[in-house]
């Protein structure tokens, strides 16, 4: 699988969410909580052109945020993504 990383914080349910798809999956991903790391919501703004979380990238893919990752899941495109 590709190097994952998430941007995320806490309380987000929506990170909650992205990261349950992705266990489900047994994919094992780089978690940045921005809250605890306030620097590096800055390079996920720079990165992602976003403010929010999550901010998911696989590999060097920006997937978006969780609304895009089980859209992509949906679409049958999250697993082939994962693999390569």
């Amino acid at each position: 699988m590709k190097p994952i990383l998430i941007y995320s914080n806490d309380w987000c349910p929506f990170c909650r969410r992205a990261k349950m798809l992705l266990d489900s999956k047994g994919a094992q991903y780089q978690e940045i909580n921005v809250e605890e790391q306030p620097q590096k919501r800055l390079e996920m703004m720079e990165r992602s052109g976003r403010r929010t979380v999550p901010q998911i990238f696989i590999g060097e893919t920006h997937v978006g945020g969780c609304d895009e990752l089980f859209a992509m899941e949906r679409q049958g495109t999250l697993d082939p993504l994962l693999a390569n």
